[in-house]
């Protein structure tokens, strides 16, 4: 499982156009695409419209909304040049990927209003994918995408989705086009791109389970760490996510976030969440910073921004930590984040009733 990336758009928008050129002398015009009010050719049509589109917001840096403009087709284009079209768009948004900065975000408006570059190129190759199948179905023609592919929209924009026993079935499922055995059918869905969450020199950048699962394995996940990677605790948060996004369990928001610096574009730490809120509202954090990036002031930016945006939601009540009892640079990063020690009678409840490890210290903020 790789990052999705421009050449993932070379290969969905060549996959496009070699299944839907075995039908360019049908009228697509006269053909219902499946699940869907438009006709084939209309399908075709939106499908370069979401690449220029997605190219135009990354490369122009949108910021509140889509860049205001349309494209049309010169009248009397057949389907040869309207496949033409797609390949010149998707041209255009895989350039828009590869040339972006990695920090760059631009307008889209679902879930978090933006994406990156990682996300524009899954967005682009989901509309492909999923719009070239429904063409396919409905002039009764082959298509199936690679695996490659089909996971790598699902680990970029279903992070909220579990993982099946194979990509395509999943995604087609996941987007309410199939059945999968043992799940109930989709009627309603959306992708959901990664949170991020702005701090005074850092910003909180959520992992997709793909980076997660390159830096549990080792890796740096494709990031640009400094002091050479994360420090342990990331990794080790990083498999967790990994392991809740497999389990089914996995709410992206509550993930886990590289804390990246503005004023370089490396990562210098991380911090997440211990899961989803629980049933009291009650949610956890943990943090750490590479050696090198300690004792300046990061933790204390990130820990603020982290705990502001969980308390803002509906379902978090109190937001805890704990440290050990000899940590005391980490106390005084929750104590400068407005976290106060819990009392005697709330750590006792917390050993015994929900497994905290003896000898560490709970600390409490409270909406």
């Amino acid at each position: 499982m790789r990052p999705i990336n421009g050449d993932h758009v070379t290969e969905a928008v060549a996959g496009c156009t070699a299944a839907l050129r075995t039908a360019l002398d049908r009228d697509w015009r006269a053909v219902r695409a499946e699940r869907l009010d438009w006709d084939c050719h209309t399908t075709a049509f939106h499908i370069a419209e979401d690449l220029i589109s997605y190219a135009a917001n990354l490369a122009g840096g949108a910021q509140d909304a889509y860049v205001p403009f349309e494209i049309a087709l010169d009248e009397g284009t057949d389907n040869a040049g309207l496949l033409h079209v797609i390949e010149t768009t998707g041209a255009l948004l895989a350039a828009a990927v590869r040339t972006a900065p990695p920090g760059a975000r631009a307008f889209h408006p679902y879930p978090f209003r933006s994406a990156d570059r990682e996300g524009f190129a899954a967005m682009g190759v989901a509309e492909i994918l999923l719009h070239t199948h429904d063409i396919a179905q409905g002039l009764g023609i082959s298509y199936e995408p690679s695996e490659e592919l089909a996971e790598s929209v699902l680990t970029c924009l279903f992070p909220h989705v579990q993982p099946g026993p194979a990509p395509w079935p999943t995604l087609l499922w996941a987007t309410g086009r199939g059945e999968l055995p043992g799940r109930a059918p989709v009627t309603e869905w959306r992708w959901r791109n990664n949170l991020v969450i702005p701090a005074e020199r850092v910003t909180l950048t959520g992992l997709r389970p793909a980076a997660a699962r390159d830096l549990r394995l080792g890796g740096d996940g494709g990031l640009d760490w400094i002091d050479g990677g994360p420090f342990e605790g990331t990794r080790e948060a990083a498999g967790f996510l990994v392991k809740a996004y497999e389990g089914g369990v996995h709410r992206p928001e509550f993930g886990v976030f590289a804390l990246v610096r503005h004023e370089d574009g490396r990562a210098v730490g991380g911090i997440g969440f211990h899961g989803a809120p629980d049933e009291e509202g009650r949610v956890e954090i943990g943090y750490d910073l590479t050696e090198g990036a300690r004792g300046q002031g990061y933790a204390t930016e990130a820990v603020r921004a982290l705990t502001a945006w969980a308390l803002a939601q509906d379902d978090v009540d109190t937001v805890i930590a704990t440290v050990e009892s000899d940590n005391l640079p980490s106390q005084r990063v929750l104590s400068r984040a407005d976290f106060t020690r819990a009392t005697v009678e709330e750590e006792r409840t917390a050993r015994n009733g929900q497994g905290m490890e003896g000898g560490l210290l709970l600390f409490v903020r409270r909406a």
